[in-house]
Order: structure tokens, then C-alpha cells, then sequence
């Protein structure tokens, strides 16, 4: 059984379960109200949303950086909902200080000075699993971060890298079952960042959920063939709705 993390309000681990929805990446006030106010009706605990994006790229969108984070801090007081977003660089610390979650993406994985900087704050912190690493790795990059004296980890398995092409990464489930035995820090999925399509998104979160992990993260966008980013494995609100009460009706046999 997982530690419990209760994130102002919303409590994730020891059989609590949360749902976190969201756009890619912030992209206007209008924007993510929208997308918070209806992944909220559908059940989503916590709000996601990129206010700086690492990209493969550097001709590829980047995010609205500070203003994006005032903007999601914005549609947390309207929709009273935690929320996390990625950091890139320790410096930009400072503007994290309202943030509830603080994700570590999966190319920052072994950061390990940004992991440190993280690792003296007393933020919760979403750390993904890189597209090459072992679970032993990632547990590691764990430790810098519980080292340093805080121990609210999440961890997130989002796909890795391996020899097939037809989805973006391979959703490795047996490794996020894994994880839930080698360690009692609360687990996630991203079937988002793994499949690549939206088409297969439902699916593999359904699967996600059979697994007992701990949350689901899910992309949702309110007009994903326009997103800025990621536009090809964006749900829309109504999809996520019908994802989300499916996966319910699965943890609902998971926990017996």
C-alpha cells in the first residue's frame, strides 16, 4: 500500500485514487478555464497544464512560461482544483512558489542538480521516468530528490522508448504494476505521452486503471485539432467524460 499525499484537499495513494486532466500546454486564460471547468464536471481531481515545455525541437512551441503559470494558477481559483505543471530549469524556482505540484518531465529524469533544487522545497513533485530508463534508475533519481529532505514524490511511468513505431512510446504497465511492490510512493500513468493518438488513449487508461495504480493523467483539450501542442493525442472534454466514467466502473472492480 502506497503513502498518502493530501494535496490541498485531494489525497492521492493508500487506495485514493485521482484523476488529473489537462491541456498540454497553457495557451490562453479563456483556454483553460474552459478545459478546467469541464474536466472538473467529469471527475478530475487535479488540473494539469504546461506553462513551459521542454521540447525535442527548438523551433517547436515552448509555452507562455511565467504568464502561463499565473494563468493556471488562475483557473485553480476558479475551479478550486491543485495543480501541476512542468519545470525545465531550477531557476525558474521562484515562480513555482504557488504551484501545488511541481512536474519533473521525462528529459529531466536525471537532472540531478534540478532534482537536488527540488529536493529542498516542500512541493510535491511528479517525477516521470525517462524514455530510456530502468525503474532502478528512476528510483534513484527519486532518492536525489527524498535526499535532500523531501519525501512527497509521485512517480509517473509514460512510455518508453523501444524498437516499435506505430505508437509514440510503449506504455510499459508491467513496470507501473512493478513500481506499486519496489517502492510505497504513490504511482501514475500517462497513457497520453505513450500512445501518441488519441484514438488510443482510452484504452490504454482503462488498462492503466486495472493496474491499481494510484492516478491516471490524461491530455484534454477544448479544440485539439488547434492545440499548440501535442494536438494529435489530445481528448476532447467529452471523450475525457466517457474515459473517466469508465474508468471508475474499473477501479470499482479493482478495489472489490
Amino acid at each position: 500500500m502506497s503513502r498518502v499525499f493530501d494535496i490541498n484537499g485531494v489525497k492521492i495513494g493508500g487506495g485514493n485514487f485521482v484523476l488529473i486532466a489537462g491541456p498540454c500546454t497553457v495557451e490562453s486564460e479563456a483556454q483553460i478555464r474552459e478545459i478546467a471547468e469541464r474536466v472538473k464536471e467529469s471527475g478530475a481531481g487535479i488540473l494539469r497544464g504546461g506553462a513551459y515545455k521542454g521540447r525535442t525541437s527548438p523551433h517547436d512551441y515552448q509555452g507562455m512560461g511565467e504568464e502561463g503559470i499565473r494563468l493556471l494558477l488562475q483557473a485553480r481559483k476558479t475551479v478550486g482544483m491543485p495543480v501541476v505543471t512542468e519545470i525545465v530549469s531550477a531557476d525558474h524556482l521562484p515562480q513555482f512558489d504557488d504551484v501545488d505540484i511541481i512536474q519533473v518531465g521525462a528529459r529531466n529524469m536525471q537532472n540531478f542538480e534540478l532534482l537536488k533544487a527540488l529536493g529542498r522545497t516542500d512541493k510535491f513533485i511528479l517525477l516521470k521516468r525517462g524514455m530510456s530508463n530502468t525503474l532502478r534508475e528512476l528510483l534513484l533519481s527519486a532518492e536525489y530528490i527524498t535526499g535532500e529532505g523531501n519525501d512527497k514524490v509521485i512517480l509517473c511511468e509514460r512510455g518508453i522508448r523501444t524498437f516499435e513505431t506505430s505508437t509514440r512510446f510503449t506504455l510499459d504497465l508491467s513496470s507501473a504494476a512493478a513500481l506499486r511492490e519496489m517502492t510505497d510512493l504513490p504511482v501514475v500513468v500517462d497513457p497520453s505521452h505513450a500512445a501518441g493518438r488519441a484514438s488510443l488513449v482510452e484504452p490504454m487508461a482503462l488498462a492503466a486503471a486495472a493496474t491499481g495504480v494510484d492516478g491516471i493523467m490524461i491530455e484534454v483539450h477544448n479544440d485539439p485539432a488547434n492545440a499548440l501542442c501535442d494536438s494529435a493525442q489530445a481528448l476532447t472534454p467529452d471523450q475525457f467524460d466517457s474515459v473517466a466514467r469508465k474508468i471508475r466502473k474499473i477501479r470499482e472492480v479493482v478495489i472489490g
